[in-house]
Parts: C-alpha cells; sequence; structure tokens
C-alpha cells in the first residue's frame, strides 16, 4: 500500500482511483457543478465514500438532477474480479442512496475500453438490461463524457 493509501485508510477515507481527476474534468466539460468530493454517505455507524456527487441544472426544470459517480479503473490483472467487486460496491451505494439522498441518481464511471471489453459482451449486457448497473462512459485521453448508459 502506497503513502496516499496509508494516509486514506488511517482517517478512514478510500484511495482515490486512477481516473478520479480525469471522470471531474469530464463532468465539468459536461456541464456539471461538482458538489462532493467525496459523497459521504452514513448508514448506521458505517461510512461510505462514493468518489464524486454533481448537480445540472435542468432547463426545462427549476429542480437541479443531481448524480453520484463511482470511478472504476479495471486494472487489476482479472477484469471478472474488479467487475465482481464493483458491481457489489455499485450495489451498496445504490441502496445507501436510496436511504440519505433518495434524489441521487448513481453512475459507475468506467473508460470507454472497459465499457466495450466488458459491457458490450454478454456478461455486460445482462448488468445492463436487468439494470444492475448505470454507466458513464468516458474517454480518459480527451477527458469527456461520452455516454451515459442507464
Amino acid at each position: 500500500m502506497g503513502l496516499v493509501g496509508e494516509l486514506a485508510h488511517l482517517i478512514d477515507m478510500p484511495a482515490k482511483d486512477i481516473y478520479h481527476d480525469v471522470v471531474k474534468r469530464a463532468l465539468v466539460k459536461d456541464g456539471w457543478k461538482i458538489t462532493h468530493d467525496p459523497l459521504m454517505l452514513r448508514v448506521g455507524a458505517k461510512d461510505m465514500y462514493v468518489d464524486l456527487g454533481a448537480e445540472r441544472l435542468v432547463a426545462a426544470e427549476k429542480a437541479g438532477h443531481k448524480i453520484a459517480v463511482e470511478v472504476k479503473s479495471f486494472v487489476s490483472p482479472s477484469e471478472m474480479d474488479d467487475l465482481e467487486k464493483a458491481v457489489g460496491q455499485y450495489i451498496l451505494y445504490h441502496d445507501a442512496l436510496i436511504e440519505r439522498e433518495p434524489d441521487r441518481t448513481l453512475y459507475l464511471a468506467v473508460p470507454k475500453d472497459i465499457q466495450r471489453e466488458l459491457f458490450d459482451e454478454p456478461v455486460g449486457q445482462m448488468l445492463l438490461k436487468y439494470q444492475r448497473v448505470q454507466l458513464m462512459v468516458f474517454d480518459p485521453r480527451q477527458e469527456v463524457v461520452l455516454r451515459w448508459i442507464p
């Protein structure tokens, strides 16, 4: 564990994903205002930290649209292990948001190559079909949002 991971562990906050700042810049370019970095959710005595909270005013409405974004890079040797962990974390955060901030929509932010390699394949299509996750697909080089997949 590196110095950042050790310090995050000591103060009970997770280390940032390698694409954290890229996604943050992509959201701002897409018209979102970052409101939380990270978005802390407390359920009972347990704290959870979704990577980002953001909101954008919708032109046709007076109320803003709020989202929470969990950033995942999928860099371990096993994509399936990363996917299993990401989906588990997503479900936990999703349910915590329903309890604590039901007006926020949760997205799993993934780079475009992971969307192609995992979510365009049958296993990923199954997760999308049964609405287990919603994706925000980004281009890490251009730092832009490419797609929102409900």
